[in-house]
């Protein structure tokens, strides 16, 4: 039985709590399959070429515009070529999530950007949703964080500003999992983050906007 579970004092650009509530979250399911056909919402497909494979993310341009315009600046900059995934948490089986990002480099790094909760632009931390990294609200810059695991709790909710949703993979959950599972350094990584940094890390090789899937255009 999954337990109800928080990771407190995140650094940086790392989220800062992380819950996984067992009266709301369910068994991960493939979003692509899961998604509702009935969404018509613009979104611009983007595909992150990774050393374990590629993930191809659906960018929700009309739902989330201030989010969606921050990742799509540095795409199209090539900032995030050559960038990691870095991170793994591994709340419970099935549950957790992974990270990449420029790091606060200053030479791939945008200025932080204005926080757009769930609670208004409907979307949620499901299994696939890709959401920014902070250390409070107005504070993201070019982290990242991909969901394994329906996770609620991490939505925004009356006074808790949750984290900013801007997009979903549509496909390449199985290298999500697969980074998610790689083996982490003893020792790397501060506080709480100590034991979550991947090692060795997973290379970004591009991150390129791409055409509509199958399977989204026959919608």
């Amino acid at each position: 039985m999954i337990q109800t579970l928080t990771l407190l004092g995140l650094l940086l650009t790392a989220p800062i709590a992380v819950q996984s509530d067992t009266s709301a979250a369910q068994t991960p399911t493939n979003v692509a399959q899961s998604a509702p056909k009935a969404d018509q919402a613009a979104t611009t497909n983007v595909l992150i070429s990774t050393a374990q494979g590629p993930i191809v993310l659906a960018i929700e341009t009309e739902k989330a515009p201030i989010t969606a315009a921050n990742f799509l600046k540095y795409v199209d900059g090539k900032r995030l070529d050559g960038t990691v995934f870095y991170r793994t948490v591994k709340v419970a089986p099935g549950y957790g999530f992974i990270q990449f990002g420029t790091q606060n480099d200053p030479k791939r790094t945008l200025p932080p950007i204005a926080h757009e909760p769930t609670s208004k632009t409907g979307l949620s931390h499901v299994d696939g949703a890709i959401s920014m990294a902070m250390a409070e609200p107005g504070t993201a810059r070019g982290d990242f964080f991909i969901i394994v695991g329906n996770t609620p709790a991490m939505d925004a909710d009356g006074s808790n500003p949750g984290y900013a949703v801007f997009g979903r993979v549509v496909e390449g959950m199985d290298v999500v999992r697969r980074i998610m599972d790689l083996p982490t350094s003893p020792t790397k990584g501060e506080g709480i983050m100590k034991g979550q940094m991947l090692e060795p890390t997973v290379p970004v090789k591009t991150a390129r906007r791409a055409p509509a899937l199958a399977s989204e255009t026959a919608k």
